[in-house]
């Protein structure tokens, strides 16, 4: 008997050690990536104009950093509240933990302001954060690593013209053992994106679409990876916070379902019609979907990314789109 003690305290300490070195190996060698890349941004007019329309209007990065006004229907920003940061995603939501979308305004204490440039751009299209620490991937990194260069550089050279907002954000607290997972998501193996010129209006509409991450609500997931096969085919459940439930649309081109009847003309007018959103009674539909900045884009994006949805898979899949909260 008390060999057998013996032997299964001898297992039980060749676990313990296998699964501590096991966790000093990810928080020491991960996230595997380089160190930041010397960086300093010409920021000229022309660039920093260009970032403004990305962020506030493709890439949209101002939707998540700033805070939203969700009285009226899809959450327009709130004036004043640009880049500060603090917006909150956790366990209802889905999240295995809670995160916060940082500040990144100029402020130096609480925001971004005592960041190099290359700092900024690995965070951007790496996720990894000054520090070294991994972000996770509601920062939609992986669809920035492949922004071209120079429109990865407008969008740093815009967010440096933030006016600094002081406002400390909490750290994000993933949970176990998604605390270790994602040290291992970030990778200088990302694909970057072919650093060419989209001429061709197909082309540039996939390179919008995909800086501008929708895939990330519209395809939906399993276990937090996308199903290709559903490939913007709709779906994802998200929330609202009096118990309703928004689901994203099916943006396939299948003709009973995604939106296989648009014309280029009707898609463009769905965006530009929510320039100024509505008041939203409560308990009303309303959705995450950040149409007031999607309506800033221009007409000849929108008809790319048109353009592009045309020429993917028509995936039957009808959605119910809204489910109000229960009475009660």
């Amino acid at each position: 008997m008390k060999k057998a003690l013996r032997i299964t305290g001898y297992l039980l300490a060749v676990v313990i050690a296998a699964v501590a070195a096991g966790y000093i190996y990810l928080q020491y060698a991960f996230p595997n990536v380089d160190a930041a890349p010397v960086l300093s941004i010409e920021k000229t007019p022309a660039l920093v104009e260009r970032g403004k329309y990305l962020a506030n209007h493709v890439a949209v990065c101002i939707d998540c950093h700033s805070t939203r006004d969700f009285s009226r229907y899809s959450g327009p920003l709130q004036p004043g509240t640009e880049g500060k940061g603090g917006d909150r995603f956790d366990h209802s939501l889905g999240f295995p933990g809670t995160f916060y979308a940082r500040n990144i305004t100029s402020d130096k204490e609480t925001g971004i302001g005592a960041w190099t440039d290359g700092e900024v751009y690995r965070a951007m299209t790496k996720g990894v954060s000054k520090n070294g620490e991994p972000l996770f991937p509601v920062m939609p990194y992986k669809a920035y690593s492949q922004m071209k260069t120079e429109d990865a550089y407008a969008v740093i050279a815009y967010i440096r013209t933030l006016a600094p907002i002081r406002n400390e954000v909490p750290a994000s607290d993933p949970d176990f053992p998604m605390n270790l997972i994602l040290r291992t998501m970030p990778s200088d193996e990302a694909p970057m994106l072919e650093q060419t010129a989209l001429e061709d209006e197909v082309t540039k509409g996939k390179y919008l679409l995909t800086i501008s991450s929708c895939g990330d609500c519209h395809t939906p997931r399993d276990k937090g990876n996308p199903i290709e096969e559903m490939h913007l085919a709709g779906g994802s459940e998200f929330p609202t916070p009096d118990g309703g439930k928004l689901r994203s649309a099916n943006i396939t081109p299948d003709r009973e379902t995604g939106i296989g009847n648009w014309t280029a003309e009707v898609f463009v007018q769905r965006f530009k019609s929510q320039e100024h959103p509505a008041a939203v009674a409560p308990g009303g539909p309303n959705t995450i979907m950040p149409w007031s900045m999607y309506a800033g884009m221009k007409e000849e994006d929108l008809r790319a990314i048109y353009s592009y949805l045309m020429t993917v898979k028509p995936i039957n899949n009808k959605i119910e789109r809204f489910t109000p909260p229960a009475k009660s």
